[in-house]
């Protein structure tokens, strides 16, 4: 018989029919028809839409320390702390990098964890990520860690090709580690892993029920983090489970009465929509979303933590105390330091994001440049709009750098029909005229407009 409750959440009577129970499949469901393997995989839509419902608290937790550092070489511990440092300067007073995830396994690790922790940081909370068992949950405890992420992956693909196991031992095992954790004296933060290519009701709902009830029941927060391992979440209104990132996170809310601030989405971008899925998993109701510096992370990485910076700030009108230049501090560093190769196009950080490189497009920048930047960057990244110099940049394109040049040199302007501005761009036509097919070097510039104002 349903039961007829007035909700929490919305404060209207609903009527939950089902209370839907772990089915112990005798094999595997692997959604065949979306995921065929030697195909595309496929996006179905069965037009079930769910409401919105972004919660009041929004923020960011960081994985740059963990699943950062599986596709590229392991920071010294001197970098993990010095990174740490600017995250807790880039999420500023109020944290909205609220928590970052350590590895526990090294030495070097828990030396970097150590010294972080020595600063004394409210934010970024520091955490873990370790393997489910007793031993490991002794060791984040003597650290003096409150909170752990444990691996609990929940897709048929891995509850029976990789573990080798039945839904319902998989359940009892993900069940009895969580208890070893809460017993611990640790704050559980359960791994979904792989969530968009679970059955979602037939087990994905029945065990966020059952980590609910041993919350309530043990009265220590258990969280799930949604993992879209693969990237195969979509965002699209009225897409089908397992891919739908509305549907999981308003299903785990409803089905399972999980409350927004214990829901966090994990997002890959194999598809490129690692981005706008984190930002619909908020709108639909998760608290928090994870993502990694610049985007690093496993094949083609996490959510990049600048963006949703920047997605915040979107969706809410303020940065909340956010300091956006320090993302340009952060990518300076890692690419200085750890000989990290920035993709040049990449938004935000990359060396030709606000590059303009056509002669038509410099010209507007030098009659108003929000013709062509895409905000004040050089307020909010320190970073001012640029342009490449080559055979397609005109006489606009020379007087726009040779400016931004005397800026720094702190002198004023010069019109583009100027004989310096002239002779400069002759030099550089006569270049191309010559052969040339490489764009002509900042130092170059430099170069030949110290040698005419010399001449």
């Amino acid at each position: 018989m349903s039961e007829i409750i007035l909700s929490s959440k919305t404060y209207k009577l609903e009527q939950d029919p089902y209370s839907y129970q772990l089915q112990d499949n005798k094999d595997p469901e692997l959604f065949r028809e979306l995921f065929p393997y030697t195909e595309t995989p496929k996006i179905a839509f069965n037009y079930r839409r769910v409401p919105e419902n972004m919660p009041e608290d929004i923020f960011i937790t960081d994985t740059s320390f963990r699943d950062g550092q599986q596709s590229r070489t392991p920071y010294t511990t001197e970098q993990m702390v010095h990174i740490y440092k600017l995250l807790h300067k880039l999420g500023g007073p109020k944290g909205m990098i609220r928590q970052t995830e350590f590895f526990v396994y090294s030495e070097k690790d828990r030396k970097a964890l150590e010294k972080c922790m020595e600063l004394g940081y409210e934010f970024p909370e520091i955490t873990t990520w370790i393997r489910a068992s007793k031993k490991d949950f002794e060791l984040v405890r003597s650290i003096g860690i409150k909170e752990t992420g444990i691996l609990v992956s929940c897709s048929d693909y891995h509850i029976f090709h990789k573990m080798g196991l039945t839904r319902k031992e998989a359940l009892d095992k993900y069940l009895g580690i969580v208890s070893d954790c809460i017993e611990a004296g640790l704050h559980p933060r359960c791994h979904f892993e792989d969530i968009t290519r679970a059955d979602f009701y037939g087990f994905v709902v029945p065990f966020a029920t059952k980590l609910m009830d041993l919350s309530r029941d043990s009265g220590v927060p258990v969280k799930i983090r949604a993992c879209d391992t693969m990237g195969f979440g979509v965002p699209y209104p009225g897409a089908a489970l397992p891919r739908s990132v509305s549907g999981i996170i308003y299903g785990l809310q409803h089905h399972a009465d999980v409350p927004s601030e214990m829901i966090e989405w994990h997002g890959h971008n194999d598809f490129y929509k690692g981005v706008v899925n984190a930002t619909t998993a908020w709108m639909y109701g998760a608290s928090a979303v994870n993502c990694s510096l610049l985007g690093i992370g496993e094949r083609t990485g996490n959510v990049p933590l600048e963006a949703m910076v920047f997605e915040y700030a979107s969706l809410r009108g303020t940065l909340n105390g956010m300091d956006t230049r320090v993302i340009t501090e952060i990518a300076d560093y890692i690419s200085r330091e750890t000989n990290y190769t920035i993709p040049p196009m990449t938004p935000f950080v990359g060396s030709a994001f606000n590059l303009t490189r056509a002669g038509i497009h410099a010209d507007g920048m030098m009659k108003n440049p929000e013709i062509y930047n895409i905000f004040d960057t050089g307020a909010l990244l320190n970073r001012p709009p640029r342009v490449s110099i080559t055979n397609t940049s005109g006489v606009a394109g020379v007087a726009f750098w040779v400016n931004e040049y005397r800026k720094h040199l702190g002198k004023s302007a010069l019109p583009k029909n100027d004989d310096l501005i002239v002779k400069i761009h002759d030099w550089v036509m006569s270049e191309y005229d010559a052969g040339r097919v490489t764009m002509i070097t900042d130092a170059e510039m430099e170069s030949k407009y110290n040698e005419i104002v010399k001449d």
